[in-house]
């Protein structure tokens, strides 16, 4: 009588084949023969009953009934893969990994990081830059810090801050153009956009802000739209034009003088941003000081 499940061996190979599109390369990542990855193939084929390859001229490639299966066994070994990485962090010394969103440990975590290296010496920190949230059920070896109702997804979160948005631009370009000052100024110059994707309609953008201001600017054409805020900045830095910055991305440009705040005015973000955690993840060592010290550092940023 058969196993209910397929022989590991010849999953493995089906999985690698289907992701990776050739029958070499499945060897090659497996360490195997081209002839091993076949082999596990036709084990496969006599398991199911069913074909699961078939010749696409030259190369070969996986029916349609296969891909289907092939999804949902990719996703069992997308889940052993990332077990295997939690395992080898725990074996590797990191004492504290921290998953983000990219603009928010680049602009808001890192430039401050060094004050909390202070206070614990010789802690290592693994820092990793992601939009896609991660596994709640892997998230016990990590903090997140993500933005917005993701948070709730995820095992344990709290709120760190509800950020403030405002006209932001290079000194210099304020010296050429200092009309910037003004929202009806504003509306003649050089702005970029940033723009989330459809999943945060809600983020101001330019036309919340003049609206705000009770300004019609006409059609607003950006000279440049940015899906990281990181980049928007960066580019209103170098003088390219106007951006609508927040304080948590901009604080560190604007203490060293690469950018300038144009209003005093400001528009508030519909949702805070949030640092999460799994249900072991303050079993870590220094995890519960960091998770005090990022909690201070937020009620620091004077939104």
């Amino acid at each position: 009588m058969k196993s209910f499940l397929p022989p590991l061996r010849a999953l493995q190979a089906f999985e690698a084949f289907g992701r990776l599109g050739s029958v070499s390369s499945a060897a090659q990542e497996l360490g195997v023969t081209s002839g091993a990855i076949s082999q596990q193939l036709k084990v496969l084929e006599e398991h199911l009953g069913a074909q699961v390859v078939f010749k696409d001229g030259r190369r070969a490639a996986l029916t349609p009934e296969a891909r289907s299966y092939h999804e949902m066994i990719a996703i069992g070994f997308d889940r052993l893969r990332a077990a295997q990485d939690v395992w080898m962090q725990q074996q590797s010394g990191v004492d504290l990994k921290v998953s983000g969103v990219p603009t928010l440990l680049l602009k808001w975590l890192n430039p401050q990081l060094h004050h909390f290296q202070a206070m614990a010496a010789d802690v290592p920190i693994r820092l990793e830059a992601a939009h896609a949230e991660p596994d709640p059920q892997m998230l016990g070896q990590m903090f997140r810090l993500t933005y917005g109702a993701v948070a709730s997804r995820l095992p344990h979160s709290r709120p760190l801050f509800t950020d403030i948005c405002f006209p932001v631009c290079a000194p210099e370009f304020l010296e050429r153009h200092p009309e910037a000052r003004s929202a009806e100024g504003l509306a003649g110059l050089p702005l970029i956009e940033i723009d989330w994707g459809p999943a945060y309609t809600g983020v101001p953008r330019w036309r919340d802000w003049f609206a705000a201001r009770g300004v019609d600017p006409g059609p607003i054409k950006p000279i440049a739209v940015h899906s990281l805020s990181s980049l928007a900045l960066e580019a209103a830095a170098g003088g390219q034009g106007v951006t609508l910055a927040q304080l948590s991305f901009a604080s560190f440009d604007l203490q060293l003088g690469r950018l300038v705040r144009l209003s005093e005015d400001a528009l508030r973000m519909p949702e805070p941003y949030y640092v999460c955690w799994g249900n072991s993840t303050l079993d870590q060592p220094n995890a519960r000081a960091f998770l005090n010290w990022l909690i201070n550092a937020a009620r620091a940023l004077p939104v």
